[in-house]
């Protein structure tokens, strides 16, 4: 976080997506991975062993913690992509921190093993809570990214990949050589935001752009601006809207300029309030625990209690393997709710990635990029 608050309040608030997908043809690099560190190996043992550890003095039995990484594994083979090699993953592989675990385990203590668990207490925890991201906290349908919760839609470049996140949300060109975003700039008022940013070294400002967004007053200009990697050029715009002040940022290396201008400036255009109920209303996916009455297969359950995700993710959430049978009384969950999440893409599980996104990063497509974020 230390390291985050040194990063520039303009261009690199930008670099939205994962250090996967970090070649930008010279679009900051360096201020992409400061702004998305990698956990690294020892990062993760450390979190591995501490949570052994919190685990026996809390006098729960630490076996189950190995299933969590065999989830985690599923997940992933689940999205779509195979196997991602351990050295390029933003979090070391999840096999080798189960087998890490595992060995641990055996050697603690006699008696820390076999302890409780609680199933069904959390369980009961657990029941009607919000599945994956909620859209009422931004989510896509197509090009288009609603958010409810701030009340504004965006239309990004068809095509591009698309990325929300907790601080920003936006797209990158198929070609990875230019990026639309849109942050909440920490200014009382669009003049104030515009000022600071064009204040920054290096910015130059251009031609003024629009007076006016969609009925929103807006203070737009081109810019470019000098980086280690050469010349940006780009358009700027700070919006206010429902007592928030929108930074948008469109931008690719000069030279490419001429080709994104078009779509780059109908994407920072189409910036608008969101006011149609259909898109304000969506509700979230939920859990609902079922307490089976007979014996029956995951594939079963889901024809029996329709869910709105797919027999694949609900075999992952409940811990068993498609055609396995489940016995009478379990408590198994379902995922209800949701209706738009039919071809939206929240199903994260089983929707190996709308927009395109590769598989790492997936689960972090539909997150809500803005302050407004739930904890």
């Amino acid at each position: 976080m230390s390291k985050a608050q040194l990063l520039s309040v303009g261009l690199v608030v930008g670099m939205i997506l994962r250090p996967q997908l970090q070649n930008f043809g010279g679009l900051a690099q360096a201020s992409l991975e400061l702004l998305f560190l990698k956990y690294s190996r020892d990062d993760e043992k450390q979190a591995d062993e501490l949570g052994l550890r919190y685990l026996t003095r809390a006098g729960y039995d630490p076996r189950p913690m190995t299933q969590v990484f065999r989830t985690l594994e599923r997940v992933g083979a689940a999205e779509g992509g195979g196997r991602v090699p351990a050295w390029l993953s933003t979090h070391p592989d999840p096999g080798d921190r189960g087998r890490l675990i595992a060995a641990a385990i055996t050697e603690l203590p006699a008696g820390q093993a076999g302890a409780r668990i609680e199933r069904e207490a959390y369980l009961q925890r657990i029941d009607g809570m919000v599945f994956g991201e909620d859209p009422r906290e931004g989510y896509f349908k197509s090009s288009t990214f609603y958010h409810p919760g701030l009340r504004f839609l965006v239309e990004f470049p068809p095509g591009w990949k698309a990325s929300n996140q907790k601080q920003a949300v936006g797209a990158v060109s198929p070609g990875q050589d230019a990026v639309v975003v849109i942050t909440l700039a920490n200014r009382p008022s669009p003049q104030a935001a515009h000022q600071e940013f064009f204040s920054q070294p290096g910015i130059q400002r251009g031609q003024a752009w629009r007076g006016d967004i969609n009925g929103l007053p807006a203070y737009a200009n081109a810019f470019a601006a000098q980086t280690d990697q050469g010349v940006l050029e780009g358009l700027a715009a700070f919006i206010p809207h429902e007592g928030k002040v929108f930074q948008i940022l469109g931008y690719t290396p000069s030279s490419r300029w001429p080709r994104y201008e078009s779509v780059i400036t109908s994407s920072v255009g189409s910036f608008a309030p969101l006011t149609d109920r259909r898109f304000l209303d969506v509700p979230p996916q939920r859990l609902d625990l079922v307490t089976l009455p007979r014996p029956m297969t995951i594939e079963e359950f889901a024809r029996r209690y329709p869910s709105t995700v797919s027999a694949q993710t609900l075999a992952i959430i409940n811990e068993v393997e498609p055609g396995q049978l489940l016995e009478a009384g379990r408590k198994v969950k379902r995922v209800v709710g949701g209706e738009l999440s039919r071809g939206g893409g929240f199903d994260q599980l089983a929707v190996p990635g709308e927009h395109d996104v590769p598989p790492v990063v997936v689960a972090d497509v539909a997150a809500t990029v803005l302050p407004e974020r739930a904890a």
